[in-house]
């Protein structure tokens, strides 16, 4: 495995935007595992709506043709059957269903081979819940980005609202906080914060200054 850099943190703490940017400062690449997750959640959204029956789901999952695809240190595509479906699975209807499946054990099972494949042949920033406590618990580096619900819904909100996305404030909150009930009390893999990984609280930084701060973290440990 190449060098990795394992970053964790929930919804809304800036976890993209830093990771995108430290990959380009260091020539590593970049890994969006939650697009993975969104990606799988998309196909079943797609199959069934809103009404997913969770409890049905088995090996079906493994047919769907899912890929990461690089296509510069920046951004990254995910694709679905050949679809490029990086803007759908934005969708707020779709991340309720995200945070559903990735507290299935199938699922999880399922895209772990996917993101530490990508590993092994790239140095890689890799973002997500549980990047430092499982799917990379050796990383080269790890870190946990945090700040409160009502500064990560703000974000949430301002970021859909530049999609073109119909969403209020309220509603980008709400979806804060029962993801964040969702991802720390699930069975498999809880988002947790890794005791080795170096803790950042996001709401005192700008975006600038965490970067800052990870890069100078690295360059004094190695």
């Amino acid at each position: 495995m190449k060098k990795v850099i394992a970053i964790d943190g929930p919804s809304g703490a800036g976890k993209s935007t830093v990771s995108k940017t430290v990959a380009k400062a260091l020539n590593f690449f970049y890994l969006d595992t939650g697009s993975l997750y969104r990606a799988v959640a998309y196909y079943f959204f797609k199959k069934f709506g809103d009404a997913v029956e969770f409890s049905s789901i088995s090996e079906d999952v493994i047919k769907t043709e899912l890929s990461y695809i690089e296509i510069n240190y920046e951004n990254g595509r995910v694709c679905l059957s050949g679809e490029d479906i990086s803007l759908a699975i934005r969708e707020p209807r779709v991340g309720i269903i995200t945070s559903q499946l990735s507290a299935m054990r199938l699922i999880r099972d399922f895209l772990l081979p996917i993101q530490r494949q990508f590993a092994e042949r790239y140095d890689t920033v890799a973002e997500g819940r549980d990047m430092t406590t499982v799917v990379f618990p050796d990383a080269w580096k790890k870190f946990y980005l945090d700040a409160s619900p009502e500064i990560r819904a703000k974000r949430r909100y301002e970021q859909l609202l530049i999609l073109g996305k119909s969403i209020t404030f309220e509603e980008a909150l709400r979806d804060v906080i029962d993801r964040d009930k969702r991802d720390s009390t699930r069975k498999d893999a809880p988002l947790i914060r890794a005791k080795d990984a170096f803790y950042i609280d996001t709401s005192l930084y700008s975006i600038d200054e965490v970067v800052s701060i990870i890069l100078k973290k690295v360059a004094e440990d190695n």
